[in-house]
């Protein structure tokens, strides 16, 4: 979510201040529901994570909007994201999904979920335990706007390298960076923003 022509924060009906992408047309209100409740909070768990992972992935050239409304038949064309139904996808279900008008019907995308799901299992630790290690030790400084936010960090970058080491697809510096402002791993609100608040408390 980076935008460097987009303004400090507005002010939505309701008189809050929020980042200003929350209240854009017309992806208003998927957006302004996303922002409020789900981006920038923490996020743990294999399964939970595995799905903001893939999400990630299916976004990837598209606006985030087009995921949002699609993801209930995103849960329900991958089985809840459970890694191990997933896991377990042959070419017939990855023709099923292709058939699917309710999801994004990319084969490579469709393919590299798959194949993520297999490398979740392989993992020892655990892909929450994976995922979070890149986080910063230390929180950044609160942003003013959107210009000083940027779409690439070294920690992003770091994790990207360790999933393709680990047989991971989809997951270059920017999808990295992306799944850490909307897991929580960093807290890209801006300084005035209404979450920023509710988040620091």
């Amino acid at each position: 979510m980076t935008d460097p022509g987009v303004p400090d924060v507005i002010a939505g009906d309701d008189g809050l201040l929020r980042c200003p992408w929350a209240l854009a047309w017309p992806s208003y209100p998927d957006y302004l529901t996303y922002h409020d409740q789900e981006w920038g909070r923490p996020v743990h768990g294999d399964q939970a994570l595995y799905e903001r992972l893939s999400l990630e992935a299916f976004q990837s050239g598209l606006a985030w909007v087009t995921v949002l409304r699609k993801r209930e038949a995103f849960r329900r064309a991958f089985a809840g994201f459970d890694p191990t139904v997933v896991a377990a996808y042959d070419e017939q279900d990855v023709a099923r999904l292709l058939g699917d008008p309710g999801i994004i019907r990319n084969r490579a995308k469709i393919e590299a979920v798959v194949r993520n799901a297999r490398a979740v299992l392989d993992l020892d630790g655990g892909l929450d335990e994976l995922l979070w290690s890149f986080a910063p030790s230390r929180p950044t400084p609160a942003p003013r706007t959107f210009a000083e936010l940027t779409a690439v960090t070294p920690e992003s970058t770091a994790m990207a390298k360790e999933l393709r080491r680990r047989g991971f697809r989809f997951v270059g510096p920017t999808t990295a960076y992306a799944l850490m402002q909307a897991t929580g791993m960093v807290d890209d609100h801006l300084r005035d923003c209404f979450c920023r608040a509710a988040l620091d408390v």
